[in-house]
């Protein structure tokens, strides 16, 4: 079966446009990570080697290194969050008298919390990881830092959506605060520094500082 980010962008784009149930929100929202978490690789690679940059080249090669494997795992994270869809969707199909269905519905809306979960916690990651080659990076590419953080934050704020929507029909209402509050917390934290960092770049940009 063809994995979803094995797809052209073109057909990626036009399944997430179609009644199909995925892609949806949160394959868009790991899209969205893994792509400007590949712009945080992008500036790094064309720091290496660089005399201007020689002192900062292990921290780079550093930040090279863990910007890969989030991108990877981004990645997975598209097809991870539909396979959750299926029993999910199949979940809220069983008649409201079977005894079995609160349970089975409980249990399928707490996987696709997962995926989404994760994916808020990775572009996390990758917002400290934008930090530091807008620090120490090529300034050439000052601009794709920008377009990083944007993409990454978006990619938070959108996969916690796709958190609130599975924890709002949660029984166990104390896990779905736990779950809700922990989003909360890396929003409100990494949220405002993905924007300051984007408003840092436009300002440089725009030479207004």
């Amino acid at each position: 079966m063809e994995r979803l980010i094995d797809k052209t962008c073109q057909d990626f784009t036009h399944a997430l446009a179609s009644k199909a149930p995925v892609p949806g929100g949160g394959g868009a929202a790991a899209l969205a990570g893994a792509l400007g978490t590949a712009l945080c690789s992008m500036v790094a690679n064309y720091t290496i080697g660089k005399k201007k940059y020689a002192a900062v080249e292990d921290d780079i090669r550093a930040v090279l290194e863990k910007a890969e494997a989030l991108q990877t795992r981004l990645l997975e994270l598209v097809d991870e969050d539909a396979a959750a869809f299926a029993p999910l969707s199949a979940a809220y199909a069983i008649p409201k008298d079977d005894p079995t269905r609160d349970t089975v519905l409980e249990e399928a809306s707490l996987r696709a919390c997962q995926a989404p979960r994760e994916m808020v916690r990775l572009s996390c990651e990758a917002v400290k990881l934008l930090e530091e080659v807008l620090e120490k990076g090529s300034v050439m590419l000052l601009s794709d830092v920008g377009c990083g953080a944007l993409l990454c934050g978006a990619a938070m704020r959108s996969a916690a959506m796709n958190v609130y929507v599975n924890t709002a029909s949660l029984q166990d209402r104390q896990k779905a605060k736990n779950l809700d509050a922990e989003i909360d917390a890396l929003l409100t934290v990494f949220g405002p520094r993905a924007d300051r960092m984007a408003e840092d770049v436009s300002r440089r940009l725009r030479k207004e500082r």
